[in-house]
């Protein structure tokens, strides 16, 4: 059996089919890459990760294949010899032909790419909504003929991971905060080319400890460009946290994980809607996406983005909005035998190959979890807001080299660079866990008690020193004086589980109330806001045990 690989993208949709044949002795599974296309690069790259076993195009059309499987109608596949399966490449046919701004045909239905000498290219077409099949019909009633709805792999794929939501957040570091992903196509028409300051905007515009931010791109913007040379482009952004997910696998886990999409008119989009997502629009118009397809009616009833407003109202006004099954319902005209894909694959699959499937049904694969490389910032700039004689107070924290933000400058100790140390009006230090200490031989270890005097002496803009000792104590030296004793208690949650801050930002809370309250009868007890949830903190004197122990 030959999968015939163009890109990228198409070799993602393959990887996604490829269990249909799992478990078959009888099934060889060859690869060879189909000339023609500027994104072959990483496939070829892929294909070799993987271990798969590829033959070059010269031997693959002189040799004779039970059964070809191809993502892609483009390039020379009537050289292959044997019966062809045509998957979808994407999710529906949004768009219009390449260099095409008249003609209403969909790219992948036309024609012209899935016929060959006026006979269909495909022995099976294989479509993931009757509407596909219906439009396929106005344009080629031989290529219709030999068509069948099979649903979507890679969305079912998605649709059996939607339990394992919260190892995706663990894995990607969300916590409690909202994580907000942006979806580009390629092309001039996409996100990434119209609105490439977007993911640098939302990481400076929106509170680290409320949201996190994500990217995902089409696989063809990484081919074009190179990790090396994307990871360039991005790396402001990526160093204030931006997640940047890998073009197979790591984009749909991600998705699967977020509470939000901003997306352009590419129809990545369709996954997250048919969860049932909140989305954004993020697309101006253009000669690209073709009226009345899945992608144009799901962005004129999804919020529109609004570049010159704050970002982060508008995130949270569309998911505050949102309603059980208000883009599911859209997506729905994209994708039909959701969770039945692989099972009716299979059977037309065999059939062509004139084999009995094995016995058993087709297991769906998962998810991985997503291995995301991903950046904390180095310091932060915290706004803290007391309110005027109370013990109320709020804190939103930036990437501090993200923009100008004002407030006080927060680092970490080992973390941040000399230049935001010096800076700094509290600087902080977590204690290594046990694990981490040498356990034979000597060790060098700082006390709290020394630490926070070492620090206010030789950092002369640090007004508070503190040490993190787990999320729910801390200990703080405010200008020299007397150690004092934080204590951490998450809000209640009633439907939910437990959301933990990050103690440094509860510190910044504490630092800026000791800003207008320079002698507090202590202990005392503040309602903080954090990440926009409600947390309860004790403030008091620290004891000797306290003083000593060891970071």
């Amino acid at each position: 059996m030959l999968f015939a690989v163009r890109s990228a993208t198409a070799l993602n949709r393959l990887l996604d089919a490829l269990p249909v044949f799992a478990g078959d002795h009888r099934v060889r599974p060859l690869f060879t890459l189909v000339p023609g296309s500027d994104f072959s690069t990483d496939a070829l790259v892929a294909l070799d990760g993987a271990g798969a076993r590829t033959v070059p195009w010269a031997e693959a059309v002189r040799g004779g294949h039970d059964l070809v499987v191809a993502a892609s109608p483009n390039g020379p596949l009537h050289e292959l010899p044997g019966p062809l399966v045509l998957l979808p490449h994407g999710a529906g046919f949004n768009k219009r032909l390449p260099r095409s701004s008249v003609d209403d045909s969909a790219s992948g239905l036309h024609p012209r790419q899935l016929l060959r000498n006026g006979s269909p290219l495909a022995s099976l077409h294989a479509l993931a909504h009757p509407g596909q099949l219906a439009r396929l019909a106005q344009e080629s009633t031989a290529v219709a003929g030999r068509a069948a709805v099979v649903g979507d792999p890679t969305l079912d794929r998605m649709l059996a991971s939607r339990t394992r939501r919260e190892r995706y957040r663990d894995a990607l570091g969300t916590g409690g905060r909202r994580l907000v992903a942006v979806v580009s196509t390629w092309g001039p028409e996409s996100l990434a080319e119209r609105l490439p300051e977007l993911p640098g905007r939302l990481t400076a515009e929106l509170p680290y400890d409320a949201y996190q931010v994500a990217l995902v791109l089409h696989p063809n913007v990484h081919s074009r460009l190179g990790e090396f040379a994307l990871r360039q482009r991005l790396a402001p952004a990526l160093a204030a946290g931006l997640l940047l997910a890998r073009p197979y696998e790591e984009w749909a886990a991600l998705l699967t994980a977020a509470d939000c999409v901003l997306t352009d008119h590419g129809s990545t989009a369709l996954y997250p809607a048919a969860l049932d997502r909140p989305l954004i629009g993020c697309y101006e118009g253009g000669t690209e996406l073709l009226p009345a397809s899945p992608m144009a009616e799901l962005l004129a009833r999804v919020p529109r983005l609004a570049v010159d407003r704050p970002l982060a109202a508008q995130i949270d006004t569309a998911v505050a909005t949102h309603r059980t099954g208000d883009t599911s319902g859209l997506a729905a005209a994209a994708f039909a035998e959701q969770g039945r894909s692989l099972e009716l694959l299979r059977t037309r699959c065999y059939r062509l190959l004139g084999l009995e499937p094995p016995p058993g049904p087709v297991a769906v694969r998962p998810l991985p979890v997503p291995r995301i490389a991903r950046q904390r910032p180095s310091a932060f700039a915290a706004r803290v807001r007391v309110e005027v004689g109370g013990n109320e107070v709020s804190v939103a924290r930036y990437p501090l080299n993200s923009g100008p933000h004002g407030g006080h400058v927060s680092a970490e100790d080992g973390h941040s660079t000399t230049q935001e140390m010096r800076s700094a009006g509290l600087i902080h230090r977590r204690a290594r866990v046990e694990t981490a200490r040498e356990p034979y031989g000597s060790d060098v270890v700082w006390t709290v008690d020394s630490w926070t005097s070492y620090i206010l002496e030789h950092y002369p803009a640090c007004r508070t020193a503190a040490a993190v000792l787990s999320h729910q104590r801390c200990i703080l030296r405010r200008d020299r004086s007397a150690l004092l004793a934080v204590s951490i208690t998450a809000g209640p949650s009633q439907t939910g589980p437990l959301v933990r801050p990050d103690a440094a930002a509860v510190l910044s809370a504490v630092h800026g109330w000791l800003d207008t309250n320079p002698s507090p009868a202590l202990p005392a007890a503040l309602d903080c806001m954090v990440g926009g949830r409600p947390v309860r903190v004790l403030v008091a004197y620290a004891t000797e045990a306290d003083a000593y122990t060891e970071l």
